[in-house]
């Protein structure tokens, strides 16, 4: 008999659940609610109404609602709703369920005059933990780290480590690596579950332990963290000060938060526009976007005036301005393209980054060759569909020179921006555009006037 594939279908369950709730039917809601895996149950949540979640929040406890905003946690942008919404006391010991990273990030969005408001409210040590990890900079390792680890003393044996292991598992973020320190809390050593579980009970700690651990610094930037993460392909990084001190660890599940973190923030930069945003009111959403509209305008306006300047040249030869979008196009994708490159290394770690003088030179020559190619292809076409190769010529060489000019101009402005200490992904694809448009009409005017002065 063949299986029946289970397909989970957001607005059906949500609607059942709605009609649990509206009967007041306690033990069947919570049968039902609490079947569901987690992913599911947040699915579900997002989609009821304040009413509805106000219902939610009599039904379950603390312990089983902070279960499903682990999942919540991604959806940074509603958590203040939710948890202004609940009762005080009932959120801080929801947040005082929930692993020490996660609660930090929830208690972040919520404006700064309420956050000791529910750290009194929560449990003394679950608030202690709290208070160590919120004070740190935001995108920094120590901000995104938690405190729920395992450690172990090198001068005890794998039957004791199992015994603490097994003993502190329930709390513990994640227990497939646990980590050595001495008496001062520095880290020395570093193993894995694996590790503990095919050794001799009676083996000290010290004789399975690597003392090669791969460590993150409190004050490294979150991307660095994530390219460390990646390179060495671990599950958890553990955190460390000055002093080689373990404060917290890194999971992987934060990492790749990061990463998608990462990823929008380039993807926004490139564009222009927070891909984001989750307004659906168009007056909010033209609102964030209009401040680089105008800004645009006003360059693109630039080239407008600069065409202007060459009206007497266009009335003389009007064929040339047939061939004005095909140059400023073809340099403005050139320009993006060696942008997201530039951007891309220069979000590497600094291990990894390239002399930005050797980058600016290979950009430059990438942008002679595919100018070059881009050229001749041109001049060929154009030559041959006009029956003019001076003609050909003219809008062969403007298009080597406004490719050449356009890829480095896509290397040099992000540079210069991390130089200047601003984000590089705000060098944006419409900017880099709108800057080859005004460069390459220059340029093709220019190039055009002198041919047609000295060789017509």
């Amino acid at each position: 008999m063949q299986e029946q594939q289970y397909e989970f279908e957001i607005d059906l369950e949500t609607e059942r659940i709605e009609q649990l709730l509206q009967s007041n039917n306690l033990v069947d809601f919570r049968e039902e609610f609490l079947s569901y895996p987690l992913y599911e149950q947040a699915q579900i949540y997002r989609n009821l109404n304040e009413e509805s979640r106000l219902q939610i929040y009599s039904y379950l406890s603390p312990q089983e609602i902070s279960n499903m905003f682990e999942i919540l946690e991604e959806d940074i942008e509603s958590i203040e709703e939710y948890l202004l919404e609940m009762n005080k006391q009932y959120a801080a010991d929801m947040l005082g369920e929930m692993y020490t990273d996660n609660a930090v990030d929830m208690l972040q969005q919520l404006p700064k005059d309420e956050i000791p408001t529910y750290l009194r409210l929560m449990d003394a040590k679950q608030a202690k933990q709290i208070r160590e990890i919120i004070h740190y900079e935001d995108e920094t390792a120590g901000s995104i780290m938690t405190t729920e680890y395992v450690s172990l003393k090198a001068n005890q044996t794998v039957r004791s480590a199992m015994a603490i292991l097994k003993s502190m598992a329930k709390e513990a973020e994640t227990i497939y690596y646990t980590y050595v320190i001495n008496t001062e809390g520095q880290l020395v050593g570093v193993l894995s579950l694996r590790d503990l579980i095919i050794s001799n009970e009676d083996v000290m700690i010290r004789d399975i332990m690597s003392d090669r651990v791969v460590t993150v610094n409190v004050d490294d930037d979150q991307a660095d963290v994530a390219h460390v993460a990646r390179d060495y392909d671990f599950l958890a990084l553990p955190v460390i000060d000055e002093n080689n001190v373990l404060l917290g660890i890194i999971t992987v599940d934060d990492i790749m938060d990061v990463m998608h973190e990462e990823a929008t923030s380039d993807y926004s930069g490139l564009a222009a526009v927070d891909v984001d945003e989750v307004t659906n009111n168009p007056f909010e959403a033209a609102k964030k976007r209009l401040p680089w509209l105008i800004t645009l305008l006003f360059l693109g306006m630039g080239t407008s005036s600069l065409i202007s300047n060459y009206e007497g040249l266009i009335s003389e030869a009007a064929i040339l301005s047939v061939f004005v979008t095909l140059i400023t196009g073809t340099a403005g994708n050139a320009g993006t393209q060696s942008l997201a490159v530039a951007v891309r290394k220069i979000g590497q770690p600094e291990t990894e980054k390239r002399n930005f003088s050797a980058m600016i030179l290979q950009e430059l020559l990438t942008g002679l060759i595919s100018g070059l190619v881009t050229g001749i292809t041109i001049m060929i076409v154009v030559g041959i569909w006009k029956g003019n190769f001076i003609l050909g010529a003219i809008i062969g060489f403007s298009m080597l020179m406004a490719i050449t000019v356009a890829n480095l101009a896509g290397s040099l402005i992000p540079i210069l921006m991390d130089r200047l200490g601003f984000d590089p992904a705000v060098a944006s694809g419409p900017f880099i555009s709108t800057f080859s448009d005004l460069t390459s009409v220059l340029i093709y005017f220019s190039i055009a006037q002198y041919f047609l002065s000295n060789f017509l």
